[in-house]
Parts: structure tokens; sequence; C-alpha cells
């Protein structure tokens, strides 16, 4: 096999070094395959920006750590929006869901005297329910999941309404399991450790694969890229993770985000459905011959992302320690699907990542954060992110043409 390989004309040698670096880098940014780079250089600029902007404030540890809270809940409705994206699906709803199983949790949790874990359980089923029925809806009756979520998005406001009831807000006790879901923090050592984990995890995912691809014969891009990216990283991570010690820690929302995003990036990668999902995307005609039941698969991401939405909607109650009739409204939805757009999922389906929810809500979430250091007003906030949104989907159209162009 490796002597076939050798000689075969199709395989490009791998060069070594810093010259095999540029050359693979080189090689993915004619081809459009730039991955994270972007959004990393972009989330530079942007702390540089406000860090001057803001007088010294964006980057202190009390800001970062006010950062990471800001993260989680829409950060979670983002994962979601990546599955249904990855099927070249869209969802209006998730924004509305959120708020409504957060109410539901808060009702059943305050008013009916439910313990709190069952009461945080029901709102996730309500939000799992409400998938199942759009799920359901889109592939049976053949309808756009446009319009069936841009109805779900009107239905479910109103539910949130008829949920609260007559006082339109509800208030959770702290400290309580609910609020201790996103207002528990981790510092110290222990930060050190969950920190160390995450980067054993990020490093040890391109190691396997490179290994796995140079003993099934297939080409691999130079060891230096991997070890480049996974340096950077830790780099990164543990300067924050020492900056977040300086004032509270690390939270536990943050830790339930980041531990969402490892499960569903396992099984997107390593899974059948997780690949039956990315061939659905790339073109659902071509899954459905080769056998991949498509209908089923469609409504099951449908039921995840509402799910996810849930999960987000709970954690945003958790840290407001409140649910009102605005939960799940404003710039919820915008942000996740943006989150997910600009950490690299392209809206056209089959492509992209779920931890592009996490660096896109890094770049959102710091944009809005930076502004409101800044005091500037809601209408220029608004156009800042629409800008930002239709900057990222241009590029996104625009690396697609090239790759289709280089057959990729």
């Amino acid at each position: 096999m490796s002597s076939t390989l050798e000689h075969d004309p199709r395989v490009a040698a791998d060069r070594g070094g810093l010259a095999g670096l540029r050359t693979e880098y080189g090689r993915r940014f004619r081809q459009g395959d730039i991955g994270q780079l972007p959004v990393l250089v972009g989330l530079v600029v942007i702390g540089m920006i406000f860090q001057v902007t803001s007088h010294g404030a964006f980057l202190t540890s009390f800001n970062l750590v006010n950062l990471t809270l800001q993260m989680a809940a829409v950060g979670t409705i983002a994962i979601g929006i990546v599955l249904v994206l990855l099927l070249g699906e869209i969802d209006l709803s998730a924004g509305s869901v959120s708020g409504m199983c957060a109410g539901v949790m808060a009702v059943a949790a305050i008013r009916h005297d439910v313990p709190q874990p069952v009461a945080v359980a029901l709102g996730i089923a309500t939000g799992l329910a409400v998938g199942a029925v759009h799920g359901i809806w889109i592939t049976r009756s053949g309808l756009p999941a446009f319009i069936v979520t841009l109805s779900g998005l009107i239905a479910w406001q109103g539910g949130l309404l008829q949920v609260l009831g007559k006082t339109g807000s509800i208030n959770l006790p702290d400290p309580s399991f609910i609020t201790r879901l996103t207002g528990t923090f981790f510092d110290g050592a222990i930060a050190y450790a969950l920190t160390g984990a995450f980067v054993v995890y990020i490093a040890l995912r391109p190691l396997l694969s490179y290994r796995r691809r140079l003993a099934a014969g297939l080409t691999v891009p130079p060891l230096g890229v991997a070890l480049v990216s996974a340096g950077v990283i830790a780099v990164f991570a543990f300067v924050a993770t020492y900056e977040l010690n300086r004032d509270r820690g690390i939270s536990s929302g943050l830790v339930f985000f980041i531990a969402a995003i490892i499960v569903m990036d396992f099984v997107l990668r390593r899974t059948r459905f997780g690949r039956m999902i990315f061939a659905i995307g790339g073109n659902a005609e071509a899954a459905r011959r080769a056998g991949i039941p498509v209908h089923r698969v469609r409504a099951i991401v449908f039921v995840l992302a509402s799910g996810f939405a849930a999960w987000g909607g709970i954690l945003g109650a958790s840290r407001l320690h409140a649910v009102n009739q605005s939960a799940g409204q404003g710039n919820d939805l915008i942000n996740a699907i943006a989150a997910a757009v600009i950490g690299g999922t392209s809206l056209f389906g089959g492509r992209g990542s779920v931890w592009g929810a996490l660096f896109g809500i890094m770049v959102i979430q710091s944009i809005s954060n930076g502004m409101d250091l800044m005091s500037l007003s809601s209408s220029i906030k608004f156009m800042i992110t629409g800008g930002v949104l239709l900057s990222t989907v241009t590029i996104d159209s625009v690396l697609r043409r090239s790759k289709s162009a280089t057959g990729r």
C-alpha cells in the first residue's frame, strides 16, 4: 500500500518544517479552507479596539468573567442552530422556545413547588416536545422550515405569555439549584485542572486524526499544523484562566456550554448520525438515494435544536434570577444565528462545526459587551451587529464559490 501511494501522482508529498506549514496554509487559503483563523484574528482585533476605547475596562478580569456568563445562554442556543444549519435549514423559533421553556421551569418551581431539578427537566422536556412538533410538521407537510419555525416564533411567544399569566414576571430565589446552574464558580487549582483537561482534548483530536489517516495510507497535512493550532489554543486558554482566576473564576454556565460542545462535536464527527447530517446538508437527494432516512434525521435535529434552546433559556434565567415576558426575545435569536455563521457554519448546509458556536458567540458577545462599555445607543449596536453578520455571510458565500472552483 505505501509503495503504491509513494508513486501515485495524485498524492502530493508534504514538505516538512516551516516551509511545509507555509505551503499548507497557502493551499488552504487559496481553497477557502481557512477554518477559524478569521475568527481568531477578529477576536484579537476586537479585544484591542475595545480595550482602547473603553479606557482599559474591556480586558479586566471582572469584565471577562461577566463576558463568559453572558456567552453561556445564547451560545447554547447557537449549538442547536449549528445543527440545523448543517442540514441547510433554519430555525427561527429558537429564541421564543428558550423563553417559553424557561417560563415553564419557573412556574413549575415557584408557583407549583415542584423540586427545582424536576422543574429544569420539565423545561427541557417542553423544548424537546416543541422540536418534535416542528420536525414532524416540516417532514410530513413538506413546508419549508423557515415557514414552520417562523410560525413557531410567534406561537411560542404567546405560549410564554400564557404560562407566566397576569403577573408577567417570576423571580427565582438566590441561592437555589436553578441560580447555581450559572452562579457556581471554579477558581484556583480546579479552574486550571478544567482548562488542562480541555487543552488535552483539543490537542489529542488532531493528533489522533493524524495517526488514523497515516495508518490508513491517506495523505496528511504537516503535523506542525496540528501542533501549532493546539499550542495557540493552549496559550489562549491558560492566559484566559489566569485572568478569570483573578476575579471569580470559571463559571459553571461556561462549563456546561463547553461540555455540550464537546459532546455534540463527538456526535457529529464520530457517529453515523453525525455523518448523516453532513450528507443531508451536502446533498439531500443523494443522501436519500444512499439509503439515509432523511426525514427522520431532520426531525431529530429539530428536536435537538429546541432542546438546546430550552437549556439555553434556563441558563439565561439562572443568570438573571428571573423569567419575564421578554425572555428569549430581543437579540437572542439573531445573536445565536450570527454566532453560528460567524463561527464558520455555512448557511448552505454541509459545512461547519459546533466549535463555531463557541468562537462565534465570543465574537458577538465581545462586540456587544464592548459597545455596552462605550455606552453606545441601541441603534448603533443593532447596525454594527447587522453589519458583522452581513459581512460574515458574504465571506461564507465567497469561500463556498472558491471551494467549488477548486473541486472541493
